[in-house]
């Protein structure tokens, strides 16, 4: 059964968790789109209730301060839109009383992504996805919405018939602590500090002038979570569950914006030209790719960008129909919060 309710014009929207990173940014990108809101309301935990988070404005909105809300189930009374980036455990525990207020949960954790009532939406991807929610859509993982909206245009010029991935990614998909680890161990290393004595506690060992092979638990079969993440949800979002793919996630001493290296696969020919068009005219993509001029995406370079860049495009000559090529996203901005708002903006009439 879908969601019968009739979207407003002029939604009224919960930000939850609009005290963290994340939260920040759908305040931004709220502003940045300038999303016709006819309310903005700020939820967090009771230890941030009155305190103020400064908005642009949007819509009827102006601009401001906004004072954070303790997030009850109360809190979600009148709220249409229902911005989620506050923890798997606290968007199962509100998941009731934001359907039973007849808002719509876009939720920016695992909590419900592989869910069988819940769609994955990646808007330049599965957009028609959002017209079978019953009052949850998730937002992908962060990893996973850069590689698709890559992947789907390229497999309108031949069907995938392999994925194989390795991620770079950015010390500040560990949350703010972990952006504060690299900042501290980079300055103590070269400051002298010896390497045993360097503090480590967001991440399993030293990110400082290092590159660690894992993101959240490991698995029975010796992958971890992050790498199953975008084995499964790029399945559900393309609709392909016999699809091939292979992860290896990788945490970079790098502060914000994941690189990704891909190998894909095509059941029929496809070349570097070919797959170079097709990423440049699809929607949300910046094609970098000029090796003349050593012209490629870097993530130090495109923080607090909107797009996904993609460039080295070439052939893969280990296989009979191979493309290798590179993406920097920021993922923070289209990882998460970007892609959760352009899913609300799908959700208005």
């Amino acid at each position: 059964m879908s969601w019968t309710k009739t979207m407003p014009a002029r939604p009224v929207v919960a930000v939850a968790g609009a005290t963290g990173a994340v939260g920040q940014e759908f305040l931004r990108v709220l502003h940045d789109v300038d999303f016709p809101a006819a309310e903005v309301r700020a939820l967090a935990s009771a230890r941030s209730a009155g305190k103020t988070v400064p908005f642009e404005g949007c819509g009827d909105v102006p601009a401001g301060e906004l004072t954070v809300q303790e997030m009850t189930p109360e809190s979600f009374a009148g709220v249409d839109i229902a911005l989620f980036s506050a923890g798997a455990s606290v968007s199962k525990e509100m998941r009731e009383a934001v359907v039973a207020a007849g808002a719509v949960m876009i939720d920016n954790s695992s909590a419900f992504r592989m869910d069988a009532d819940v769609p994955l939406v990646v808007p330049e991807v599965n957009p028609e996805d959002v017209t079978w929610h019953e009052g949850v859509i998730a937002n992908p993982n962060c990893s996973t919405i850069q590689m698709v909206v890559a992947l789907k245009p390229l497999s309108e010029v031949a069907p995938l018939k392999r994925v194989v991935v390795s991620t770079y990614q950015a010390a500040s998909g560990g949350g703010a602590a972990a952006m504060a680890e690299l900042y501290q161990q980079t300055g103590d290393f070269l400051n002298g500090v010896a390497e045993d004595e360097l503090e480590v506690s967001a991440f399993a060992h030293r990110i400082a002038f290092n590159c660690i092979p894992h993101i959240d638990v490991f698995l029975d079969d010796g992958s971890t979570k992050e790498e199953w993440k975008m084995v499964v949800e790029t399945k559900k979002i393309l609709h392909d569950e016999g699809l091939p793919v292979t992860a290896t996630c990788v945490r970079v001493p790098v502060l914000r914006c994941h690189g990704e290296s891909l190998n894909v696969e095509f059941d029929g020919p496809i070349t570097a030209d070919e797959a170079r068009a097709a990423l440049a005219a699809a929607p949300g993509i910046t094609v970098m790719d000029d090796p003349q001029e050593k012209l490629y995406p870097m993530p130090g370079l495109l923080a607090g960008t909107d797009g996904v860049y993609v460039g080295r495009i070439r052939e893969d000559a280990s296989v009979e129909h191979g493309i290798a090529f590179w993406e920097v996203a920021d993922q923070i901005r289209k990882g998460a919060a970007l892609n959760a708002v352009q899913i609300a903006q799908l959700l208005l009439p």
